[in-house]
């Protein structure tokens, strides 16, 4: 399995995209909890090199705040069970919450919130596949595997509370 990965910069921290077999794998935060070793990450390649540029201005463009969804080829390695979960995610609209518990309901397992939270935590693609736009049931902000502060920031900037990054907010 080819892996190869890079390190961009961004309002959030830098963020390391990894590549398995050329398409998008993992997109991981400093510190991010449940986050791969880095030596399973392959060669380091410039953000100009397959399969990155796509993936970098996609990213741009919503730090920008001119992007609100992402359109790129991904490979999310999970369980069946998380796979669910995480095609879920991309369902919430940009914006917008959704609680633990009515993603649950969304899968018809409508008693899996805790498992629902689990998979969550465990997505390879952070912001791409938007974990951060899940709630706890009372409007709380729980877990992130990115930390509960760029949790906050994320969702002030897709709520435009927060300003966007304008158009040079990589590298």
């Amino acid at each position: 399995m080819e892996r190869q990965h890079t390190v961009i910069d961004s309002p959030y921290g830098p963020l390391t995209l990894v590549a398995t077999e050329g398409v998008l794998s993992g997109l991981y935060m400093t510190g991010q909890r449940h986050r791969p070793a880095e030596e399973t990450f392959g060669p380091r390649a410039a953000p100009e090199e397959e399969p990155f540029p796509e993936v970098v201005r996609q990213l741009a463009a919503y730090f920008a705040g001119e992007r609100k969804s992402f359109d790129l080829p991904l490979r999310l390695d999970g369980t069946e069970f998380q796979r669910s979960v995480w095609d879920q995610l991309v369902r919430i609209p940009y914006g917008e919450t959704w609680s633990y518990g009515e993603l649950a309901a969304r899968l018809g397992k409508p008693g899996a919130s805790r498992a629902v939270g689990l998979a969550n935590g465990k997505n390879p693609v952070g912001i791409i596949v938007p974990c951060h736009r899940v709630i706890g049931s009372s409007g709380s902000m729980t877990g992130y595997g990115g930390g509960l502060d760029r949790k906050v920031r994320l969702l002030a900037f897709e709520s435009g509370r927060e300003p966007a990054a304008g158009p040079d907010a990589l590298f």
